[in-house]
């Protein structure tokens, strides 16, 4: 899609605009009215305060770290560095590389931080977090108010577009007062699509960078991030970002200065319609502790890029991670669910399997394979820099390792059986069937990450 469309415009570029621009704020209104922005000036400043505390100490402490990410078969190291913050025991997949969280402080887990510093670090991403949800809340019920005047303006009484007027200008939207326009059930659904259980935290400094991609579409100059959806997600859940750029002179200086498009030295976030070579862009520049929000569905229908400014710049973006299968819990139950066929004979010693059957060995297999590829080579593969602020993955990724082995014994088990010539036939053969590709994609996994 990107080479097709980079071939429909040749040398020309899309239009995009800025807040200098006339007509920014309609095009805003109309095509982008689920980005919604929050100036640093309404941010609490004791949170503005603990926040950027927080990142100067993990630059400090070397917690951030660029990763190797595959993209079509290649691998590529992220201009931008990164640490993933959340839920204990959650990971967070992007471009085929699993990021572990530190965890954050959490109730009910016992975490021991490498310094008090970062555990202050993590305290203070976990109430970002808690801010960020109830900011965007508050911001999916506006949009919903919005919505339902919209489809009722015609109809509605003049009291009632009062009553939603007056709302709508406050800024917040209590349970009681939406409940015209959201009903009951809604509130789950926005709760589920606003619980952050992990912030991926960004640091960049432009200035240490050789090279940055130029903006291919609409001119917009340096990016730090390509334009991309954001990835692993629950379906509809808002993505908050708070952003902290280190401004100095420089920044000041080029505020002074009238220029046609984006402001190089300010960084920015860049929204464009996914695929459309019909709708301007967007560029907004972003401010020392500004933050914004993707509502609902803006993740999906549209894409986003980060344009570098001059200075040193953190971000952190705090994510609905689609944990189906990227929890602790999910993959010890996936274990245990395997280990059911293995039994220990009367003598205590020896090892059998309970069940020959296909469908059994199969799923066995290639739980096998998720707990070898999805977890422990990527756990040593990258996991093991985050030993730096904590220990707390060592534990579990023993205990993972630990059933890793026993069923490595059951695969021994499988091979044992089916060399056995009393067997029949057919049956050997069905097995031997759907247990060789399961063996052969360890096989060419063990190559790739080796290679890697």
């Amino acid at each position: 899609q990107k080479k097709k469309l980079l071939e429909e415009l040749g040398k020309n570029r899309l239009p995009y605009m800025t807040p200098v621009d006339a007509d920014f704020h309609q095009l805003w209104k109309s095509k982008y009215s689920k980005l919604i922005f929050r100036k640093s000036d309404t941010v609490p400043e004791e949170l503005h305060q603990m926040v950027q505390e927080g990142f100067l100490t993990l630059r400090e402490h070397d917690c951030f770290f660029q990763d190797l990410v595959r993209i079509k078969g290649k691998d590529f190291v992220t201009p931008v560095s990164r640490i993933l913050i959340g839920n204990p025991g959650c990971t967070y997949k992007y471009l085929n590389t699993r990021l572990f969280t530190v965890p954050w402080p959490t109730e009910g887990y016992d975490i021991k931080y490498c310094s008090h510093q970062i555990h202050d670090a993590c305290k203070a991403l976990i109430r970002l977090n808690d801010y960020l949800h109830i900011e965007a809340v508050k911001a999916l019920q506006g949009q919903n108010l919005v919505e339902t005047r919209e489809i009722n303006d015609t109809t509605v009484i003049d009291r009632e577009q009062n009553f939603a007027t007056s709302l709508t200008e406050k800024g917040s939207v209590s349970k009681d007062q939406s409940s015209c326009c959201v009903p009951a059930d809604d509130y789950i659904s926005l709760k589920d699509r606003t619980s952050y259980n992990v912030t991926l935290l960004n640091y960049m400094d432009p200035l240490q960078m050789l090279y940055l991609k130029q903006e291919p579409y609409f001119g917009m100059g340096d990016m730090a991030v390509s334009w991309h959806h954001d990835e692993n997600l629950v379906e509809r859940s808002t993505v908050a970002v708070y952003s902290y750029s280190c401004e100095g002179s420089a920044v000041a200086e080029s505020d002074e200065q009238i220029l046609k498009g984006r402001d190089p030295a300010v960084w920015h976030v860049g929204l464009k319609v996914a695929w459309d070579i019909e709708t301007p862009g967007l560029a907004m520049p972003l401010h020392q502790g500004d933050c914004y929000l993707m509502l609902d569905d803006l993740n999906m229908t549209h894409q986003h890029c980060v344009l570098a400014g001059f200075s040193p710049r953190f971000s952190s973006t705090h994510r609905v991670a689609d944990c189906s299968r990227g929890t602790l819990e999910y993959i010890f139950g996936q274990c245990e669910l395997a280990l059911q066929n293995l039994q220990t004979e009367p003598d205590s010693v020896t090892l059998s399997l309970k069940s020959l059957e296909t469908a059994i060995i199969k799923q066995v297999e290639e739980i096998h394979n998720e707990v070898e590829f999805e977890w422990l080579r990527q756990f040593w593969f990258q996991g093991k820099r985050y030993l730096k602020c904590t220990d707390w993955w060592l534990k579990p990724i023993a205990k993972l390792e630990e059933f890793w082995r026993k069923m490595e014994i059951m695969t021994s088990l499988v091979l044992s059986e089916v060399q056995k010539e009393e067997r029949i036939e057919e049956q050997r053969n069905k097995t031997i069937r759907c247990f060789l590709l399961v063996l052969t994609e360890r096989q060419r996994l063990r190559k790739e990450w080796t290679a890697r």
